[in-house]
């Protein structure tokens, strides 16, 4: 697995040390990467020196509460609008003179919240599978919020989950996702982890896992949709585990702008099983944009 050579630095955005990973092409254009749920910046190390190579400056932050990045602390919490605070920071202190926002999952998700609020700043929009949430309209919010609430309390007293080694730590990335390979699950395992009294822990703070407060509601997200007008390339795994949605079209005619693509033999994790594959699409999108 060609990882390149990143650069490691951190700056401060919303307040909360960030750790950033940089793949430097020396372009002037940025490509400001942002990871999934439970994730990390060492996830786009396997696609980034692809970019890097054609010439593109590559960024990508552990987002907060997840890597190297700061926990949010006692009393705060990890909600949407919070993320596009922090990425509206980053893309200030990090972009060059032109800025591409690429996100996988629930980073897509905030990338796209970027570029609907902020239009004038994004170039080119790159998500990977990040317009899949689910909706529950007749969900109990009163309960919903109580299970919250004591969802969180948990996490805290219970505290990080303690696996016994490195190889522990890589079998549960793959348990999850099964199409990684051993390799690139122990790549993610050695950064994505941390010694602890008993073994390692992932590095993601706790309350991660819990279910927040708000469900996501189309009508709202559709606002920031609508407001995209940049191109957008959506990338879709050929092999996903994540069902879509069955207004999955009329979501993306959302964009103004939509391009959707295919990464064959590719799961939802497609940038840890078919990178080059990832890269091509990507490459290929920019050039024409």
């Amino acid at each position: 697995m060609n990882i390149g050579h990143p650069t490691r630095r951190e700056t401060v955005a919303n307040g909360l040390r960030h750790h950033v990973l940089e793949w430097d092409g020396g372009g002037r254009t940025t490509i400001l990467c942002l990871h999934g749920f439970l994730d990390l910046s060492w996830g786009f190390a396997p696609l980034a020196p692809f970019l890097a190579d054609a010439g593109y400056h590559v960024v990508a932050p552990d987002l907060r509460g997840h890597g190297d990045t700061q926990w949010i602390g006692e009393g705060g919490y990890y909600h949407f609008l919070d993320y596009l605070h922090d990425v509206a920071d980053l893309a200030d202190a990090l972009s060059r003179d032109r800025l591409v926002v690429m996100g996988h999952s629930m980073g897509a998700s905030i990338g796209a919240l970027f570029a609907g609020v902020f239009p004038e700043r994004t170039a080119a929009l790159v998500a990977m599978e990040g317009m899949r949430l689910a909706e529950q309209i007749d969900e109990d919010l009163p309960r919903r919020a109580a299970e919250w609430i004591h969802g969180v309390r948990r996490a805290r007293q219970r505290g990080q989950r303690v696996l016994p080694d490195l190889n522990s730590c890589a079998d549960r990335i793959r348990q999850f996702d099964p199409f990684c390979s051993p390799e690139v699950a122990l790549f993610l395992a050695e950064r994505g982890t941390r010694p602890v009294p008993g073994g390692r822990a992932f590095k993601h703070d706790p309350v991660h896992v819990t279910r927040g407060p708000y469900p996501f509601r189309l009508e709202q997200w559709t606002r920031y949709w609508r407001a995209i007008r940049c191109p957008a390339l959506l990338l879709e795994g050929e092999r996903t585990e994540l069902e879509a949605p069955p207004d999955m079209a009329e979501r993306v005619a959302c964009l103004a702008d939509a391009r959707t693509r295919v990464i064959p033999r590719a799961g939802h994790m497609m940038i840890r099983h078919e990178p080059a594959a990832v890269a091509a699409e990507i490459l290929a999108f920019l050039r024409a944009v």
